[in-house]
């Protein structure tokens, strides 16, 4: 096989393999997350501010409390799964595992180690909030702590890209590159707790998966077209472990991606929008996770300093189920969205050059 024959095989090959991997074990996944009833024992009734929430708890008293979280568990299970047995094969001398081996310490390394780190704090917070009814565990980890843990992965990505990578610009697309120097460490933090704002799309069947699918596939595409072939094939599998939990969360939801899913997604992004040097692009290719973050700031915003709300509910997504919209409506808008997002900030990034 030729060399550019491979590197499809190595990024939309994994991704289809990674696909069905996901389905394949989503049975034994689901049946442990029902026969431990890992699902919210009740309805969350306050809002980040500590105010009551009544129509978000009306809109989703049935299903958040019989649907399990933690479906996320299969996105970034599926990925170690495949970047390490191809690394094991690699490992017996065979050109091709050899090839398509992406485990590797420039592209794959830190995002590897982001979503895992980021995912672990997940379970740990899904857990938390899933133990049981009316103790002090019910109510899920302190934002506090899940913020500052989430800042501890931030400053150890960035100080990788600083000092081992000496990465120290951003890169505008038809424009050039802007020097940073070691403001490029304080600007990295705050780009991943942006885009960690951003794991608050996570609360309509369907939603996160198909909007994160785009995402990354548009992320795999940019990577592809600049030769960074190991960072294209992490993204691609990525995007089919995400379509193999896609196919088990739309309405009506099997489970839930959870804060294992979405916590490691999103912090992942942010590493790989860097690594690309596609972090000018990314607020315009996650633009659903943009307007949902900005939409519960607004909201929380205008409570505090003038006593009423923007929106009926936030984030963005609620409130047009508030407004009447059918689940499945803001799904699905939100998927179209996310589609056009991703093709035309991958199209800029790539022309940018």
């Amino acid at each position: 096989m030729t060399n550019s024959v491979l590197n499809v095989l190595k990024v939309f090959g994994l991704s289809g393999i990674a696909f069905a991997v996901g389905v394949s074990l989503t049975p034994i996944l689901t049946h442990y997350l029902y026969k431990y009833k890992l699902w919210r024992k009740e309805v969350r009734q306050t809002a980040p501010d500590g105010r009551g929430t009544p129509i978000f708890a009306k809109l989703h008293e049935e299903r958040e409390t019989k649907v399990p979280r933690m479906g996320g568990i299969l996105i970034w299970g599926v990925l170690l799964f495949l970047i390490y047995l191809v690394y094991f094969l690699s490992l017996t001398g065979s050109p091709f595992f050899v090839k398509l081996n992406f485990l590797s310490r420039s592209q794959t390394w830190l995002p590897l180690f982001t979503l895992v780190a980021a995912s672990l704090l997940g379970i740990v917070d899904d857990l938390w909030q899933t133990l049981g009814k009316g103790n002090y565990l019910a109510g899920g980890m302190r934002f506090s702590w899940r913020l500052s843990l989430i800042i501890v992965i931030a400053i150890i990505g960035a100080l990788w890209f600083y000092f081992p990578l000496e990465k120290h610009d951003i890169y505008i697309p038809f424009f050039g590159n802007i020097f940073l120097g070691w403001l490029f460490i304080p600007f990295f933090i705050l780009v991943m707790l942006a885009i960690f704002s951003g794991s608050v799309i996570d609360g309509i069947d369907g939603l996160s998966g198909g909007v994160m699918a785009a995402i990354f596939g548009a992320y795999a595409g940019i990577a592809f077209f600049q030769n960074q072939i190991d960072l294209a094939a992490f993204s691609a599998v990525l995007v089919g472990a995400i379509a193999a939990f896609l196919w088990f969360n739309i309405p009506p939801a099997r489970f839930y991606m959870g804060e294992t899913g979405i916590l490691g997604l999103t912090t992942s992004l942010a590493v790989i929008a860097f690594l690309t040097d596609a972090v000018s692009v990314l607020p315009l290719i996650a633009l659903p996770l943009v307007l949902d973050s900005a939409s519960v700031i607004i909201q929380l915003t205008s409570k505090k300093f003038f006593g009423k709300k923007v929106f009926l509910v936030s984030p963005l997504h609620h409130h047009f189920e508030a407004l009447g919209w059918p689940s499945y409506k803001v799904t699905m808008r939100a998927w179209i969205l996310a589609a056009v997002c991703a093709m035309v900030g991958m199209v800029i990034a790539i022309l940018g050059r």
